[in-house]
C-alpha cells in the first residue's frame, strides 16, 4: 500500500519499504512539518480490520484505544479502493479525525482506473488525497489536509438485533478515545483481545451484563456477529466505491499485457517453478560468485592482506612494546587481523551483494508470489504460504524475522515459524559465508546441504504442527503488482541495512574476538576443545580446532561460519568435513540477538526450550550426516 514509503517521505526517516504486505511490524515514529508546526508521525503495523486477526493488527487497534491522535491517515492502494474504504468507514464510526490517502495512483492510472476523490471526500466526510509516495506526488496536499483533519460522518446501519445489542451495551462501556458505538461494535462482534482492556476499566456487574447481551445476540443471528457486521460495512463500501470509480478505454489499452502475463506465470503451478529456479540462479551468481569470490578476493587479499594488516603489524611492532597488547590488535585473535578482517573483508562484500539482491526481490513484488508457490508445502507443516514471508525475511536477519511472525494469525503458527527460523533459516551473513564455504566443493555437495536443511525444516515443522495445540488459519494474501524495482528504493534499503550491519554486527565480531583472545590467554580454548572433542571428533568427524568456530557461533553464527570458511580455504578441512560443518553451523543455535528476540516475543521458557532443542538437534543431524557420508562415499570435489 505504500504506508512505510509515505512515512519516510513525510518524516525523512527510513523504515523498510517493500512491495509486499506485512513489512512494518513495530511502531516507528518520526516528525513532520505541518503548516502549524511540527507533528509526531507514527507508522503502525498494517491492518485489514480493527477486529484483530493477528498481533500486528492488535497493536494498531490498541494505539487507537490508548491515544488521542490529531489525525489518522488511512493509506490505501488506489487500485484496491474498497480495502482502504473499509478501514476509513470503521474510523469514521470511531469519530476520529481522518484523512484517506490513495497511494499508487500512477499504477491505478496505468490500468485505466480513475477515482473521483472529491466526490468520495464529500460522501465520506473526510479529505481524500491521491498520492504517489515514492515520487512524492500529492504530499503537499496531504500535509495541508493534516493541518485541519475532519471527522468522518458516515454511519452504517446494522440489522435490528445488532442495533438493539448496541443500544444496551453502549451505556455500560468505559470512556475511550473512540466513539462508544464503535467500541460497542468491537465488543458485540466477539473481539476476545479486548477482554483484559475491559476488565481493568469496568466493574464486574457491567461486564456480566455486556456478556449476557453478547450471548443473546449470538443466539439471535444465524452466523457469527463479526460476519454480520462486516457484511453491512462492505455493502456500504461497495456503494461508495461504485459511485466514484470509472475506467477509461485508453487506459485499458495501455501496454501492461506483458507485465501482467509474467505476473501470472510467477504463480503458475508449472511455469512458476522454473522462474523460481532462474531467480535463485541469478542470486547465486551475484552473491555467491561475484560477492563471495571477486569482491572478497579484492578486499581480503588486496586491501586487508596486502595493505591494512601488514601496515598495522609494522606499526604495532614499532610503537607498542607490550606483547599482549600487540597480540590483541594484530595477533592470531587480533581485533584488526581477525575481527575487522572477518567482518569487513570476508562478510561485508557477501552481505552487501545479498542485500542488493534481496532488495530487488522485495521491490519487484516477487516475494508474495513465492508465498503462493509454497503454500501447499507449508500446509504440511500446519502453516500456510504467508509464513514464507517471515522465513524469507529471515534470510536477511533472523532477529527481525522473528518480530514479523506477529503478522501470522494464530499463536501456533507464530511458534512454529519462530522454531523454524531459529533452526533452519540462516541469516544473510551466515548464508553467504556458507555458500562460499560450499563453493570449494561440487554442486552435489550444495544439493546435499540444501536437501538436508530443507528436509529438517519440513520434518520439524510437521512434528511441531502435530505436537503443538491450536489451529492454523486460512491463506489470504494480497498480491501487489509485479514491477521493475526502483533503483532509489533499493539503494536506500541496502545502505540502511549495511549501516545496521556495521553498527550491530561488527561490534559483535570484535566482542567474539576478544572472547577468543581471553580464552586463548587463559588456556581455555584447549580445555574447551578437549571437552567437546568426543562430539566434534567422534560424532561429527571434525578437527578439534573447529571448537572455536562453534563457540563463537553462540555470539553470531556467521562469525562461526567465517572461521570454518577460513579453515576450509587453508586446507584444514577435507570435503566431508566441510559439508558436515556447513550443515551443522546452518542449523546451529540462534545468535544472541535472535535468542533475546524469541525471549521478548515468547518468554524465557520458550526461548530456552527453542535454543536447547536447536543445539542438540543440529549436532544430531551433523553426526547422522557424517555417518552417512562415511558409509556411502559421494564425490564432493
Amino acid at each position: 500500500m505504500g504506508k512505510s514509503a509515505l512515512f519516510g517521505a513525510l518524516t525523512g526517516r527510513y523504515v523498510t519499504v517493500s512491495n509486499y504486505p506485512g513489512t512494518t511490524v513495530e511502531v516507528s515514529a518520526g516528525s513532520a512539518r505541518l503548516p502549524d508546526g511540527r507533528a509526531r508521525i507514527v507508522d503502525t503495523p498494517g491492518a485489514a480490520s480493527f477486529l484483530p486477526a493477528s498481533e500486528d493488527e492488535k497493536v494498531t487497534r490498541d494505539i487507537l484505544l490508548e491515544e488521542r491522535p490529531h489525525a489518522v491517515v488511512v493509506v490505501g492502494d488506489a487500485k484496491n479502493l474498497e480495502r482502504a474504504l473499509l478501514l476509513a468507514v470503521q474510523l469514521a464510526e470511531m469519530e476520529l479525525p481522518l484523512v484517506v490517502c490513495l497511494n499508487m495512483m500512477d499504477e491505478a492510472t496505468e490500468r485505466g482506473m480513475f477515482v473521483d476523490s472529491d466526490t468520495l471526500a464529500a460522501r465520506l466526510g473526510a479529505d481524500v488525497v491521491p498520492t504517489v509516495a515514492v515520487q512524492r506526488q500529492g504530499l503537499p496536499r496531504l500535509v495541508s489536509a493534516l493541518a485541519s483533519p475532519r471527522r468522518g460522518r458516515l454511519r452504517v446501519a446494522y440489522p435490528a438485533p445488532v442495533e438493539e445489542a448496541l443500544a444496551e451495551v453502549v451505556p455500560l462501556l468505559p470512556a475511550a478515545p473512540i466513539a462508544p458505538r464503535a467500541l460497542a461494535l468491537m465488543v458485540v462482534s466477539g473481539d476476545e483481545t479486548l477482554a483484559s482492556w475491559l476488565r481493568t476499566r469496568m466493574p464486574p456487574e457491567a461486564l456480566a451484563r455486556v456478556e449476557e447481551t453478547r450471548q443473546r445476540l449470538r443466539r439471535a443471528v444465524p452466523e457469527p456477529v463479526a460476519c454480520v457486521v462486516d457484511r453491512s460495512r462492505r455493502q456500504v463500501v461497495a456503494e461508495l466505491a461504485a459511485g466514484v470509480i470509472s475506467r477509461t478505454r485508453a487506459g485499458q489499452r495501455r501496454p501492461r499485457v506483458a507485465a501482467e502475463r509474467l505476473a501470472r506465470l510467477t504463480t503458475h503451478p508449472v511455469w512458476g517453478l522454473p522462474i523460481l529456479l532462474a531467480v535463485l540462479l541469478l542470486c547465486y551468481l551475484f552473491v555467491g560468485v561475484f560477492g563471495a569470490g571477486t569482491l572478497v578476493n579484492l578486499l581480503e587479499h588486496g586491501l586487508f592482506g596486502g595493505v591494512i594488516n601488514p601496515a598495522a603489524t609494522r606499526l604495532a611492532e614499532r610503537f607498542i612494546p607490550w606483547l599482549a597488547l600487540r597480540d590483541l590488535l594484530v595477533g592470531p585473535y587480533g581485533v584488526i587481523t581477525m575481527a575487522l578482517t572477518y567482518s569487513l573483508a570476508l562478510i561485508l562484500p557477501i552481505v552487501g551483494t545479498f542485500f542488493l539482491a534481496f532488495g530487488m526481490l522485495e521491490d519487484s513484488g516477487y516475494l508474495p508470489r513465492l508465498a503462493v508457490m509454497v503454500n501447499r508445502t507449508f500446509k504440511m507443516m500446519g502453516l500456510n504460504g504467508k509464513a514464507v514471508l517471515p522465513m524469507v525475511l529471515g534470510l536477511g536477519c533472523d532477529t527481525m524475522a522473528t518480530l514479523t511472525t506477529r503478522m501470522l494469525e494464530t499463536p501456533k503458527e507464530r511458534l512454529i515459524v519462530i522454531l523454524l527460523l531459529a533452526l533452519g533459516v540462516p541469516c544473510s551473513a551466515q548464508l553467504a559465508v556458507v555458500m562460499a564455504l560450499l563453493g570449494s566443493l561440487s554442486p552435489v555437495a550444495t544439493l546435499i546441504w540444501a536437501g538436508v536443511v530443507l528436509g529438517v525444516i519440513v520434518v520439524v515443522g510437521r512434528l511441531a504442527s502435530a505436537a503443538l495445540p491450536g489451529r492454523g488459519s486460512d491463506f489470504v494474501l494480497e498480491l501487489p503488482p509485479l514491477r521493475l524495482p526502483r533503483p532509489g528504493n533499493i539503494l536506500v534499503k541496502t545502505a540502511a541495512r549495511i549501516e545496521w550491519y556495521v553498527k550491530e554486527a561488527v561490534p559483535l565480531f570484535v566482542l567474539g574476538t576478544l572472547i577468543l583472545f581471553a580464552a586463548d590467554r587463559l588456556h581455555l580454548l584447549g580445555g574447551l576443545e578437549r571437552a567437546v572433542g568426543p562430539i566434534l571428533v567422534g560424532g561429527l568427524g571434525l578437527p578439534r580446532e573447529t571448537a572455536e568456530a562453534f563457540v563463537i557461533g553462540f555470539l553470531r553464527r556467521d562469525f562461526g561460519a567465517a572461521g570454518l570458511y577460513r579453515m576450509a580455504r587453508d586446507g584444514r578441512l577435507e570435503p566431508v568435513q566441510v559439508l558436515v560443518a556447513s550443515v551443522t553451523i546452518t542449523l546451529f543455535i540462534p545468535c544472541i540477538a535472535s535468542f533475546f528476540m524469541i525471549v521478548k516475543e515468547r518468554g524465557w521458557r520458550t526461548g530456552l526450550a527453542v535454543a536447547g532443542f536447536v543445539f542438540s538437534f543440529a549436532l544430531g543431524v551433523g553426526a547422522a550426516l557424517n555417518a552417512a557420508l562415511r558409509a556411502l562415499p559421494v564425490a564432493l570435489r
